[in-house]
């Protein structure tokens, strides 16, 4: 028993060195696997979840592949039931910009902050790709969203997610490098204007309240309108050398009002103008020294004609070949551009409109003929203009107009020696250098441009309209528990009023009668002494001395000392 127990042993152990081996071909393995997920975890996981690195492409085709296959059949062979209608793309643009130009970026092409910074990024919605993909797949995604993307789910109705799709089949081309062959032989189309009477039908009221503004009326046919001239002409005065018969256009109803004379297909002016406010004849010649055309034309009203000196801002589309107009007046398309697409089909897209402009261009639209100025280019076609030839709203105005210079501490017919307008029709002038327009204000924060009841066409009458801005101890001013406290003037009076120190009526326009300045700018009394330019306290104070109004504003303990002394 003891024999043969001893035999098995003896047996048995020639196995033991190969266990022995297995054991150590485990545990070398064992550390072999250790080693190399360490190894993995030290090549991959730090930083895997950094957004930095593009996916490798690897990845990329792995994920579109399954993306793809994701979206159920049914959904896919969807149809989109809005078709290539304008209108659906024009809304399904405004819903790009709302919900997704943040990480697609206008074009599609997804290089925007957001964008560029998740991961997986935003696929280019122009490529090959995407316009490969179905209508009904992209229809999904939008609405369902992709999983471990930036993509949620959008909870719009069908409707709208539909417009999204039809947009992204027509976003917008960028620019080219280089030129298109093709476009130099494709016929290009010229915008049509169509005058303000095709816009009434869909504007009714706006058209309303426009056609009784000044800028619908500034020129008038007095044989349509009998009531256009304000005069007796039937008054003899040396001055009137012309009869109703002789007028073929009036000029103006507000400050002054003249009248042109037409031969051939120009029009002249007469050289007496009358003065409303006073209700009197004036000579009307503009003389040497005064505006910078006046040595570039002879002496002669009858030879300087209206066409290159006026016409282009009191029309619609003043044609310097053919000098003829689509309308007289400041028009929709003035400010609107050309409108025959829109008429014949009304969308948001084929019209412009400057309150959707940034403030420059925005303010462009009034700049163009409230201001002073030149063309870039004189003369054009034999003869010097006194408005931006060429230049309508959807274009740069710095492209074809350039605001009068003035050298700082000279009087001028422009210019007082700090700048400020001197004249009327430099409203623009004035503004570009004020605080307001570098805050982004446009003319129409303040004026509607449509017309109302109010004068100038200011949107609130008083200080209502300032205070929509500003108010009492305010940020953007003025700095006092209250605006009686900040005028030191009673509430009601005159001078209490904001435009009464900020906006001086201190612009020529004829006789003694002035516009008011468009800096914003506080003129103080000692300026008034050393650079001889009207303060508001004495334009209303007149029988006061600059002295006087010097020392009663350094007596405001409110105001700083070093301002109001200068």
């Amino acid at each position: 028993m003891q024999g043969r127990n001893m035999s098995t042993i003896e047996s048995m152990s020639p196995n033991k060195p190969a266990r022995k081996k297995a054991l150590i071909w485990v545990a070398l393995l064992f550390a072999a696997i250790i080693a190399l997920g360490g190894s993995l975890y030290l090549l991959v996981v730090p930083g895997l979840s950094s957004a930095r690195d593009e996916p490798p492409a690897v990845e990329v085709s792995v994920a579109t592949w399954l993306l793809h296959r994701s979206v159920p059949d049914e959904a896919r062979r969807s149809v989109n039931p809005l078709g290539a209608d304008p209108a659906d793309i024009t809304a399904g643009r405004d819903l790009y910009r709302e919900k997704c130009e943040v990480c697609h970026a206008y074009d599609g092409g997804g290089k925007t902050t957001i964008g560029a910074g998740e991961y997986p990024r935003p696929p280019a919605l122009r490529s090959a790709a995407i316009a490969a993909t179905p209508d009904g797949e992209l229809f999904y995604h939008i609405r369902n969203g992709i999983r471990n993307t930036g993509m949620p789910a959008w909870n719009l109705p069908d409707h709208q997610i539909w417009q999204l799709v039809s947009y992204i089949r027509k976003l917008p081309q960028v620019a080219q490098m280089a030129a298109d062959p093709s476009a130099a032989s494709s016929p290009q189309t010229s915008p049509h204007y169509v005058g303000s009477v095709a816009c009434k039908g869909c504007h009714e009221g706006v058209y309303a309240r426009w056609s009784k503004t000044r800028m619908a009326n500034v020129v008038r046919d007095p044989r349509e309108h009998p009531d256009a001239i304000i005069p007796d002409l039937s008054k003899p005065d040396p001055l009137l050398t012309f009869t109703r018969d002789d007028i073929a256009l009036v000029y103006g109803s507000r400050w002054k009002q003249r009248y042109f004379k037409k031969v051939g297909d120009d029009y002249f002016v007469f050289p007496a103008q009358w003065d409303v406010a006073h209700k009197t004849w004036r000579r009307y010649f503009v003389a040497n020294g005064t505006d910078w055309w006046s040595t570039l034309y002879p002496p002669d009203n009858f030879q300087r004609p209206t066409g290159p000196l006026c016409d282009g801002c009191h029309s619609v589309n003043y044609d310097i070949a053919t000098k003829t107009v689509t309308e007289w007046n400041v028009g929709c398309e003035k400010c609107h551009g050309p409108g025959e697409a829109h008429a014949r089909k009304p969308l948001r897209d084929n019209i412009l409109n400057p309150a959707r402009f940034d403030y420059v261009h925005a303010n462009d639209a009034c700049i163009q003929c409230h201001s002073q100025g030149q063309p870039l280019k004189n003369p054009i076609l034999g003869k010097y203009y006194d408005w931006p030839v060429g230049f309508d709203v959807g274009k740069n105005l710095a492209d074809y107009w350039k605001l009068e210079e003035h050298k700082l501490g000279e009087t001028t017919f422009t210019h007082f020696p700090d700048g400020t307008a001197h004249k009327n029709r430099m409203q623009g002038n004035d503004f570009v250098g004020s605080l307001m327009y570098a805050r982004g204000v446009t003319c129409f924060s303040c004026h509607d441009p449509h017309g109302g009841d109010n004068f100038a066409m200011v949107r609130k009458t008083g200080n209502a309209l300032c205070l929509d801005c500003h108010g009492p101890n305010a940020q953007a001013g003025p700095h006092a528990p209250s605006v009686e406290a900040h005028t030191h003037h009673k509430a009601g009076s005159p001078g209490n009023e904001c435009i009464a120190c900020h906006m001086p009526k201190v612009a020529d326009t004829i006789s003694d009668q002035k516009v008011r300045s468009h800096t914003f700018h506080f003129v103080t009394p000692g300026d008034t002494e050393a650079l001889k330019i009207p303060n508001a306290c004495n334009l209303c104070h007149t029988e006061k001395s600059t002295e006087w109004a010097k020392a009663a504003l350094e007596s405001w303990p409110d105001r700083s000392p070093w301002r109001m002394s200068r």
